[in-house]
Formats: structure tokens, C-alpha cells, sequence
């Protein structure tokens, strides 16, 4: 675990002392994380196992600039307050540090600091890299150090992680997506169970990527990991940040990118996190007007101020470099960028030039994406962002944020809202189903049906469709099709895939005992022969993103609810059409109009028997008529099966 980067002007070592006098920062250390330009904050400060002096030890580094005395306490000294003080560095940076001498790695700690105006803390440490499992609170000296076996995924991730790849998602908890007993919250599966139960699994569903919920260290489950406390540090509920790391190396030997949830967003007011951690504001803003959130009683990172930026930016990359991460998709980015987010008039200050963005997050964002980017450019980042911020996704250079992808709310809003209906109802609502092709290519979206979809009452996607039990699976098959032929990246979240009945509940597990019946056990394998389409037609990826790659065929038919579109790839050969009938109607030798091919065949139908569906609706030969003898326009005839969907090659 020595992970010890050595620097040539290191302070004076007295080793008569408990606490050595030792530094690991130089002086452009110190102007970068200043200026909010130190970008590997985390190879300085935290605690690190190192030799000093012929003598193994520990040194720590701290942020603390309002604190008059810093100390480390825990059970090497019996948690004695005063027995090891941190020497504060002479150049006014606010950093304390110091090197003990035998303390080995496993000891737990905190930091005990007499801060603004006499007040006495115990914090934990921001960049420990290991907590104690809640409800304790000490963070533990700990390395990340890990011998990578991932080389052939990293050297091929560009492939894989490029905009014009599939990006299938498969959403996930940790926690709760299998548990040793489904029914006691504070039973954990390990690092290593999970790998050998989800990557299997995964890879089997034909996911091209995952994406954990974060995986931070946070002290209240309810929470989900977005109130997190240890920012540096993977979650002890499941074991080390070895443990993790293995876990991450065997999705990429199975060909699974991972992808991160990321909080720079908001954090907790947990006594021992980042909140007035020196006894004033430090990480959050002072005006509660920016710094504090009504939605979720938490507190706002100050983007304004350098030493901030720098450990936010330094963490997006710590995950990207220990943890080789391949993506992060950054939570909640709407209210880092508004200023009257979720406020009423009087309670936000407009900016300097009377709006209502917050103009330091917005340099933030962008910082961080060119920093990503630069040093990990085979991976993306992914805003989630709910609004009509314009230019989420598009290039810094072309007025942009600089993310890769913004999820797709709006599709998601639409989508669901129109399949919730009687299908009587849906012929007087294709503009609401057509709606986000007209928006669609100003951002890179990618289409979401996340955890929030089934919690808080929103009931399970299965529940959310009408109609008898065979039509709601019919319904839900119908819905994922669509979802898996439009244009952009796919997020599902775990348990959707077999069509849970209940809603997502952080406290158990997924509803695993549903796939002993022939229905869940159909939609599962629905889902998983939609990923095999769409990893193996490049018109439904090679331009996900782009205008060429979507054409409407028919949408003029409203009265009988039936709905076609081609997709396309770089090859003309590869185009392929969906169409979808959004009825409990069987249409047969339904007419569609298709320009330059006379053969077509039948390569997915939703009502197939194995998902399922009655089997009994499918095209065999497909009937080709020319329209013309002038041009190349044909006449198809499709048997269309109830409230289903048929693509045609």
C-alpha cells in the first residue's frame, strides 16, 4: 500500500517528537490547490504508509485553515485528543500535517480540531481512502494500491466507450440487488460475492455497461449514497478498497465498462463529514442562499473557492485513475448550475449580471470536463440534468458544458405518461410520443428509466401499465422496444429487466423469486434479446447521436395507434424499421412505404412466445410491392400482433 510520492523540499524531521515535522507538498502544491488547478490532491493529503528515517509510520495532511490546533486521535493512543498534534504549515494554506512514527495501516482515526471561535470538533478525514462500517464514524489508514489485470480493457475501452458504441446500462444498488437474507437490512453480500453473482449475470443480460449508484462512503442507507462522507473512499459495508477494485476489474475482464454515480452537488450535515468542518464554512458556501439545499437538507460545495474545486476535481479523477473508472454520471447537476433552484423569489441573489446561474459551478463543470477528458479520454461523463439548460453535452469551445451524454428526462416524462394510458386514449396523443425527436439532437442523450421511476409511490414499471396482467408485460415488452430503437444511450434500473412487482426497496432485495414464472421469466429474456439487437445492428448505435440516424416512416395513422420509424447506420444495407402497434389489436397486412430495398425479414418481434407473448403474429416473408416503375419506393405488408413491436431488416 505504499503509495508515497516523494518530493524534494520536505520539511525539517525532529524524531524526538510523537508527531514528526514532515511534508509532502511543494510550493506549486500549494499555489494549484489555491487557484483550484491541483487536480491529485488525493497523493498528498489523507494519511499515507510510508518509511521516514529508516522508520515505517503514517503521515497526515489535513485542510483546515480556521483550526488553531489539529490533532490525530484513535485507538493507538486511546483516543487521547492532545497526545499527537499536526504542525500547521507557515505559508497560510491552512493545511496541518505530520508524520507518526509505528502507526501502521487498519488504525482507526479522527481529527480533533479546535476551531473558529474555541469550538472543538472530532472530523472525520476527507480523503481517508477506508471508513469504519456505519454507524461508526472513523475514518482507518488505508491505502487504494491494487495490481491491476485489466490491461486488455484498457487498452481497448476507447472502442467501447466511444459515443458511436452501444451504451446499454444496467442501474444498480449494491446493496440491495441481492442480499444473504433479503429481508435484513443489515445483511451485506461482499465485493467478491457481488462480483461472482453480478458479473455473470450481467454479462448473461448482454448490458454493455454498469452504473452504481454511489459507491461513496455515507453513514445513512436511506440516503442511497447521495449524502456521502467519505469522498475518497469505496463504502466498508462490502469490504476494502481492494475489494472494489477486484470487483471493477472483473466487469472489465468480462468486457462491462463501469460507470460511477457522482455527488459535487450537495453533502451531508453529519457531525463528523464535511460540515463546518473547521467550525465555520470551509467546503460549503456561507450565504445559506447558495450553500444550503431545501430539497434535501443538506449543504452546498462553494465552487468559488480554489481549495474546493481542487478536491472535487481531484476526486472525479481519483476514480478515474485508482478505481479505473470509465464513466461518471454527475447527480443533480440542475441545481449546481441554477441559483433560484427550488427557491422562491427573495430567497436566491442573482449573479453578477442579474441571472440565475451560478456562474463559479458552471466554470467548475467545465474545468472538470477538460481535466477528464484530457488525462482519461476512452471515458465519458454523464449529466443529469432535468431542464432546458442548453448545450449540456456539446463542446466547450462551442459554448458548452463539456459532458459526453445528459440523460433524457423529458423522453422519459413523455414516454411514460403515454404508456400509462388506456390504449383507446393514446391515438389523441402521437404528438406527446413523437414530441422528443424534435428536441432530440441538441443534446447527446441517453434514455433513462432509473431508480426514481419506482420509488416514493410511483408504483413498478410493471404496474405502471394498463390493461390485464398479459397487457401490462405486453405493454412493458412494447415500451423497452421502443426505448431500445430510439436514438441515444439506454439506462435501466436493475429489477425492470424481469418486471418486478413491487417497488425498489433499498432496505431488501430484488424480487429474485419472480423468475420461476414463465412471464417474468419471459420479460427478462426480452430484455435480454433487445441488448443483442442493439449490439449487433449498427444503425441502432453508429448514429445514436446524429441527424442521419433517425427517419420517420409513418406517423399519420393516430386513429389506429401504429407507428414506424427507420434507423440508420453508415451503411445504407444495415437500415432497419420498427414499427409499433400501440393497441390490443392485431393488425394484419399492415401497409408501410420503404425507399431503395425490395427484401426484408423479420429480426425481433415482442410478442415472440419466449417473452411470453402469444407467438401466434410473426412474418415469416415479408410482401414487397414496387410502387413505381420510376423510382425505388416499395410497398411492405406487416402482420402486426397486439400491442407489440416487429423490426424488420
Amino acid at each position: 500500500m505504499n503509495e508515497h510520492k516523494k518530493y524534494e523540499d520536505i520539511h525539517f524531521v525532529d524524531s524526538t517528537k510523537p508527531v514528526w515535522n514532515y511534508s509532502l507538498f511543494s510550493q506549486q502544491d500549494i499555489e494549484n490547490f489555491q487557484r483550484g488547478t491541483h487536480y491529485r490532491l488525493y497523493e498528498l493529503f489523507g494519511n499515507k504508509q510510508f518509511e521516514v528515517l529508516g522508520t515505517w509510520g503514517t503521515y497526515f495532511a489535513v485542510w483546515a485553515p480556521n483550526a488553531t490546533q489539529v490533532s490525530v486521535t484513535g485507538n493507538f493512543n486511546h483516543w487521547d485528543k492532545e497526545a499527537h498534534k499536526l504542525f500547521v504549515r507557515l505559508d497560510h494554506s491552512g493545511i496541518w500535517e505530520g508524520f507518526i512514527p509505528n502507526l501502521p495501516a487498519g488504525e482507526s482515526y479522527k481529527y480533533h480540531i479546535h476551531g473558529f471561535n474555541g469550538i472543538r470538533l472530532d472530523k472525520g478525514d476527507p480523503f481517508s481512502h477506508l471508513w469504519e462500517k456505519r454507524p461508526l464514524t472513523a475514518s482507518i489508514t488505508w491505502g487504494t494500491f491494487h495490481d491491476w489485470q485489466d490491461e486488455e480493457w484498457m487498452s481497448k475501452r476507447g472502442e467501447h466507450n466511444k459515443l458511436n458504441a452501444p451504451w446499454s446500462v444496467y442501474e444498480v444498488h449494491l446493496a440491495s440487488w441481492m442480499r444473504p437474507d433479503r429481508f435484513d437490512e443489515e445483511s451485506y453480500n461482499t465485493y467478491a460475492q457481488i462480483t461472482e453473482r453480478m458479473v455473470p449475470y450481467v454479462k448473461e443480460m448482454g448490458f454493455t455497461h454498469v452504473e452504481f449508484m454511489p459507491v461513496m462512503e455515507h453513514p445513512f442507507d436511506g440516503s442511497w449514497g447521495y449524502q456521502g462522507t467519505g469522498y475518497f473512499a469505496p463504502t466498508s459495508r462490502f469490504g476494502s478498497p481492494q475489494d472494489f477494485a477486484k470487483m471493477v476489474e472483473a466487469f472489465h475482464q468480462a468486457g462491462i465498462g463501469v460507470i460511477l454515480d457522482w455527488v459535487p452537488s450537495h453533502f451531508p450535515y453529519d457531525s463528523h463529514g464535511l460540515f463546518m468542518f473547521d467550525g465555520t464554512h470551509t467546503y460549503e458556501y456561507a450565504d445559506m442562499r447558495k450553500g444550503y439545499h431545501p430539497d434535501w437538507n443538506s449543504y452546498i460545495f462553494n465552487y468559488a473557492r480554489g481549495e474546493v474545486k481542487s478536491f472535487l476535481i481531484s476526486n472525479a479523477r481519483f476514480w478515474c485513475d485508482r478505481f479505473h473508472a470509465d464513466g461518471l454520471r454527475v447527480d443533480a447537476v440542475s441545481s449546481m448550475l441554477r441559483l433560484d433552484y427550488s427557491r422562491n423569489e427573495g430567497q436566491w441573489e442573482p449573479n453578477i449580471h442579474g441571472g440565475n446561474g451560478n456562474l463559479e459551478a458552471i466554470e467548475f463543470i467545465k474545468d472538470l470536463n477538460i481535466m477528464l477528458y484530457k488525462d482519461f479520454p476512452e471515458i465519458q461523463t454523464i449529466a443529469e440534468e432535468a431542464t432546458d439548460w442548453p448545450k449540456i453535452s456539446k463542446p466547450i469551445y462551442d459554448g458548452g458544458l463539456g459532458f459526453g451524454m445528459k440523460w433524457m428526462m423529458g423522453w422519459m416524462h413523455d414516454t411514460l405518461d403515454y404508456f400509462k394510458m388506456d390504449p383507446i386514449f393514446r391515438q389523441f396523443h402521437q404528438d406527446k410520443f413523437g414530441f422528443s425527436m424534435m428536441y432530440y439532437y441538441n443534446e447527446n442523450f441517453m434514455l433513462p428509466l432509473s431508480h426514481d421511476e419506482v420509488v416514493h409511490g410511483k408504483s413498478p414499471m410493471l404496474y405502471k401499465m394498463p390493461g390485464d396482467e398479459w397487457q401490462k408485460f405486453a405493454n412493458l415488452r412494447l415500451l423497452y422496444t421502443y426505448m431500445f430503437t430510439h436514438p441515444g444511450g439506454k439506462l435501466l434500473f436493475m429489477g425492470d429487466e424481469f418486471g418486478a412487482t413491487s417497488e425498489w426497496n433499498y432496505k431488501s432485495e430484488l424480487q429474485w423469486s419472480l423468475l420461476s414464472f414463465v412471464s417474468h421469466k419471459g420479460m427478462k429474456y426480452c430484455v435480454q434479446k433487445l441488448n443483442e439487437l442493439y449490439r449487433s445492428e449498427p444503425a441502432l448505435y453508429e448514429k445514436q447521436f446524429e441527424q442521419g440516424g433517425f427517419e420517420w416512416v409513418d406517423m399519420n395513422h393516430r386513429s389506429e395507434s401504429v407507428i414506424s420509424y427507420k434507423r440508420k447506420g453508415n451503411n445504407p444495407e444495415d437500415d432497419i424499421v420498427i414499427i409499433l402497434n400501440m393497441t390490443p389489436l392485431v393488425r394484419h397486412d399492415w401497409e408501410i412505404h420503404v425507399y431503395g430495398k425490395k427484401k426484408w425479414k423479420e429480426i425481433f418481434n415482442s410478442d415472440n412466445v419466449a417473452f411470453w407473448g402469444t407467438g401466434d403474429v410473426f412474418n415469416p416473408d415479408i410482401k414487397s410491392e414496387k410502387v413505381s416503375k420510376d423510382d425505388k419506393w416499395y410497398k411492405l405488408k406487416i402482420h402486426l400482433p397486439a400491442l407489440s413491436a416487429v423490426v424488420i431488416r
